[in-house]
């Protein structure tokens, strides 16, 4: 018996398709994967990452290696009715593999997508040698002949864009504490990447799509197929080819392509916002001083009058009003078009810890005439901003 019903296994369909790959007796080694890397174009140089990243892994890869016969059993042959997801990088197919006893998600990459080798083979380093709860889990890959197929743990909620952005009537929609939660989860992935990986990671592609949710709604960062390295010693900033979603990169990445972990503090901003007002980063179905969500947020931020407005309409008003008020001051900080006036995303995590707890009523309710205004430059201090219960609308933070 299988795991669950669309993935019993289907004997000549699978084997059919196993025609088409010669290499599926023997799982094929990361190590063995670079070494057959072609040559042709800027391959070589693909090739060299690989190495690269192979050596900073020190053999101490932790993924398993899977023959396509065994997903294709997992998948019953990549059916549709297994198939949960679906972008520029491929499919995403909900599988049992029988010899681990275990529900995963299948990500069979497009031999023509988005992305490449050198994508792949990053996405499995890092995952093998980053851990964190709020890191999707990766549990093995496939490299046989030309598929590329990476193996994750099942999350069974799918991802925040299936729970907030353009929601069918029938669903429900997060409640407000679900909604700091999930935010919460997710700056504390980003912080690992940032501060405890060595040297930092990059994630470079923060969007709604990229956060999943188990069962209680905990969220896991996932896709590092464009994960990149930080800048060590004295060096501010990598450069690198703009890459990432439109809506979501940060202004002077986009510009110059200087890449530094602000970059994704401000990514982080633009998706908090999405949280807090359940409208899409880009959204040409709105009018058009509606489409980008920033640009739309910006005036607003500066004025306290308006923030309500900001709220998602399908929280009906049920969410702290104080809690609004220090939300929307998170992301506009993380908003700042100077990356340097970003705050560390260690400052986020701390400050969404007050957002993150659940508050009574009579708790809600009070001193919301005294909450931090979105409207100011800020060197960092979020923690003592969201804090802060006085006069702090006409002081600039010290530079």
């Amino acid at each position: 018996m299988g795991c669950f019903s669309c993935c019993a296994a289907d004997g000549d369909e699978i084997r059919n398709s196993l025609k088409k790959n010669k290499d599926n007796k023997t799982p094929t080694t990361l190590d063995s994967f670079v070494k057959n890397i072609s040559f042709k174009s800027d391959a070589s140089k693909h090739r060299l990452i690989a190495a690269e990243l192979l050596k900073a892994g020190k053999g101490n890869i932790a993924a398993k290696t899977f023959t396509f016969k065994d997903l294709a059993a997992a998948t019953k042959n990549f059916k549709p009715e297994c198939l949960v997801g679906e972008g520029g990088f491929g499919r995403v197919y909900k599988g049992c593999i029988e010899s681990i006893n275990q529900v995963v998600a299948v990500k069979q990459l497009d031999r023509n997508g988005l992305q490449g080798n050198r994508e792949f083979l990053v996405e499995v380093l890092m995952l093998s040698l980053l851990h964190h709860p709020n890191l999707v889990n990766l549990i093995g890959y496939c490299a046989d002949g030309d598929q590329r197929i990476l193996v994750y743990e099942y999350m069974p909620l799918g991802s925040l864009e299936d729970h907030l952005l353009d929601l069918p009537a029938e669903k429900k929609p997060l409640d407000w504490g679900t909604r700091m939660k999930i935010a919460q989860g997710a700056a504390r992935g980003l912080e690992y990447l940032h501060d405890t990986a060595n040297p930092p990671v990059i994630y470079r592609d923060f969007k709604a799509s990229n956060i999943l949710l188990d069962e209680d709604f905990n969220p896991k960062l996932s896709d590092f197929g464009l994960a990149k390295l930080g800048p060590t010693g004295d060096k501010s900033h990598v450069s690198t080819r703009v890459m990432g979603t439109y809506g979501y990169c940060a202004p002077e990445y986009a510009l110059t392509g200087q890449l530094t972990t602000k970059s994704d503090v401000y990514s982080f901003g633009v998706v908090f916002l999405e949280i807090i007002t359940g409208r899409r980063a880009i959204d040409t179905a709105r009018p058009t001083n509606e489409q980008n969500l920033v640009t739309w947020a910006q005036p607003l931020f500066k004025d306290r009058r308006k923030f309500t407005l900001m709220a998602d309409p399908l929280l009906e008003g049920n969410y702290p009003i104080k809690g609004l008020y220090q939300a929307l001051a998170i992301a506009a900080m993380c908003l700042q078009e100077e990356a340097s006036t970003r705050p560390l995303i260690s400052d986020v995590v701390t400050a969404l810890e007050y957002l993150a707890v659940p508050k009574t009523d009579e708790e809600s309710s009070k001193n919301t005439s005294n909450c931090p205004s979105p409207d100011r430059n800020n060197d960092g201090d979020l923690e003592g901003d969201v804090r802060s219960q006085g006069n702090e609308d006409d002081e600039d933070e010290e530079q």
